[in-house]
């Protein structure tokens, strides 16, 4: 399972945002930095309203939705990468996840301290993104140096620091190592690295529930910052989230309504995420389930029937498929097939989003 690490200053929002994401979370959060130290941890099923309408068609005894796993790493300050506020700490759970969620203060609260006393959404994203590329500066010149005598008889070294070279220059520019353009190979050479400034990345807006609906000035200069990453932003109340984990689903739909939205932001952050992590959904239906599963964009048939079973891939002799949305409209699988929907796909079929399949396997 794939994971997304929730990151950003003290006192923006993430341990309250956490808790919310993961509904039974046990992280504290509170009104002080680094009350998060250890990274808490929690599976989030991923928000689908097709499983719904699939399990009403077969129907199905019960759903069982796509996951993803979020972790909550305390707050980092500025100085992170010099070991500041327990900072070296913090950095090496970050480059354990897969995906940043970067929250940012987009709200003003007098009674919430900020650690640098006023909020400014593009000072924050700032300390934050220069720890990180620091971070990644001095793992990379580690490694240039490991690799300098390699490289006297070696191609492949002198390769690696050329492109060792061209992160490093990108680094001093304050660029991260995503926003410079490399080839497949380049890529699969830095990989190992775990660059934290390469990781892909979200920017949650956390906002006031008066707010939540149109956003405010904080939330632009996000953006701004965002556009020249090629980044997502979603926006999101915390306070909002927290708020609705004690009410009832009458009362959330009466709340939210109230404040002129239909959701509180995290279930768009949520598939935003599993979309930002190069996740794909395929789906099985049956009496018994209608279950999504999860894949990596590109997968074959049969690595994803492997992800059923190891069994069904080795087996794999093909698979009956159609797409969600000619299912749904012709409203059966016996209906799809009579207007020549249900194809039989072999081994070489690359799995698209949303293909409801059956799989022929030899045990």
């Amino acid at each position: 399972m794939l994971r997304a690490g929730i990151v950003g200053l003290p006192n923006v929002g993430k341990s309250t945002l956490f808790n919310a994401v993961v509904a039974n979370a046990k992280a504290e959060a509170a009104n002080f930095p680094f009350c998060t130290i250890e990274p808490n941890v929690g599976i989030v099923a991923v928000p689908d309203e097709r499983l719904n309408i699939l399990a009403k068609i077969y129907p199905s005894e019960q759903i069982v939705p796509a996951r993803v796993e979020f972790v909550d790493i305390a707050g980092l300050v500025k100085g992170a990468s010099q070991g500041e506020g327990l900072g070296n700490q913090f950095l090496s759970h970050i480059r354990q996840v897969d995906a940043i969620v970067h929250v940012v203060r987009c709200f003003e609260n007098d009674d919430i301290i900020h650690v640098a006393g006023s909020v400014d959404p593009v000072r924050d994203i700032e300390i934050i993104n220069l720890e990180l590329g620091l971070s990644d500066l001095a793992q990379i010149e580690r490694r240039i140096e490991r690799t300098r005598k390699l490289a006297r008889t070696s191609k492949d070294a002198q390769l690696e620091i050329a492109v060792l070279e061209k992160l490093s220059a990108a680094l001093n520019e304050g660029k991260s190592v995503r926003q410079v353009s490399l080839n497949e190979e380049e890529s699969v050479i830095i990989k190992g690295l775990e660059l934290l400034t390469n990781k892909p990345i979200i920017y949650a807006a956390n906002v006031s529930e008066d707010d939540l609906a149109t956003g405010n000035d904080f939330v632009e200069k996000v953006r701004e910052i965002a556009s020249g990453e090629n980044a997502q932003v979603v926006i999101v109340s915390a306070q909002v989230e927290a708020e609705l984990l004690d009410l009832s689903e009458e009362d959330k739909l009466d709340f939210l309504e109230s404040l002129g939205v239909k959701e509180g932001g995290l279930k768009s952050l949520i598939r935003a995420t599993y979309t930002l992590l190069g996740l794909r959904t395929y789906f099985t239906c049956g009496p018994k389930e209608t279950r999504a599963w999860t894949i990596n964009a590109g997968m074959s048939a049969p690595q994803a029937a492997g992800v059923i079973h190891s069994d069904f891939e080795r087996g794999f002799i093909r698979a009956e498929t159609v797409a969600y949305h000619d299912l749904i409209t012709h409203g059966s699988m016996n209906a799809a097939k009579e207007k020549g929907l249900v194809r039989s796909e072999g081994k070489e079929y690359i799995v698209q989003e949303g293909d409801v399949m059956l799989f022929r396997f030899n045990v």
